[in-house]
């Protein structure tokens, strides 16, 4: 059987249900590649007694037939930093075990997607989500933020990427679009170690941000759309 399961955004997020079916499975695997975790593996393994095999993106994407051979025979358990379905690689993994008739079960824990809430921001406001990656000719996250006009748009940044990098990316795109949809006056908020203890929330005009050294990752950035007077409130905490 295999059992997708949601680990939080920090040490010890763990449900005691998803601590408990970990604890009795014969393998325990580590998405490695969509996000970083911000303790150490052997801490992990500490919690959950037992060896993890970490997973990189071409044992995710393509070679699944690793783990679910193992799901076949055995009790496998696939630990996603977060939560289980904020990457659609996990949805992929999940379709491919129906595929081969393979028994699943899946544990969620807490992602990015609920953590943004600390912002002040309502969940209800924001609109569609999108990264922000560290390639050339990109131009998706510029797109939906036109898009979303007046909600507010959460940016997933690239593993490693900081706040005052994504700022750039979307200045960047500005520059060359022309289409007045972000610029060194903007609101935004950064975020740094989302849902940790030590987590970091600025907001301020994109200009400000951009000279501020976030000490935390993983990072994200936030661009609001029309504020309700509660979130405008809220945010000035943060500026």
């Amino acid at each position: 059987m295999l059992y997708l399961i949601g680990i939080g955004l920090m040490f010890k997020d763990l449900s005691i249900r998803a601590l408990e079916v970990i604890k009795r499975c014969d393998y325990a695997y580590l998405d490695n590649y969509t996000s970083i975790l911000n303790y150490s593996v052997k801490d992990l393994e500490k919690l959950i007694g037992k060896k993890i095999i970490l997973a990189d993106r071409d044992l995710v994407e393509g070679r699944t037939d690793d783990i679910l051979s193992k799901a076949k025979q055995k009790d496998v358990a696939f630990l996603v930093i977060g939560d289980v379905f904020s990457a659609t690689t996990h949805v992929s993994l999940l379709i491919d075990a129906v595929n081969n008739k393979i028994k699943y079960e899946v544990i969620h824990g807490v992602s990015i997607l609920t953590a943004i809430g600390d912002t002040g921001l309502s969940l209800y406001n924001f609109g569609k989500i999108v990264s922000i990656p560290y390639l050339d000719n990109i131009e998706a996250p510029y797109d939906v933020l036109k898009q979303n006009k007046d909600l507010h748009t959460l940016f997933l940044l690239d593993i490693g990427m900081t706040i005052n990098e994504g700022i750039k990316f979307l200045l960047n795109l500005e520059k060359k679009r022309k289409e007045n949809v972000f610029d060194n006056d903007v609101l935004c908020v950064g975020c740094a170690g989302l849902g940790c203890e030590n987590a970091e929330i600025k907001a301020g005009k994109a200009r400000d941000l951009l000279n501020y050294k976030f000490k935390f990752i993983p990072q994200s950035l936030v661009v609001p759309g029309k504020l309700h007077f509660i979130e405008e409130e809220f945010l000035e905490r943060f500026k």
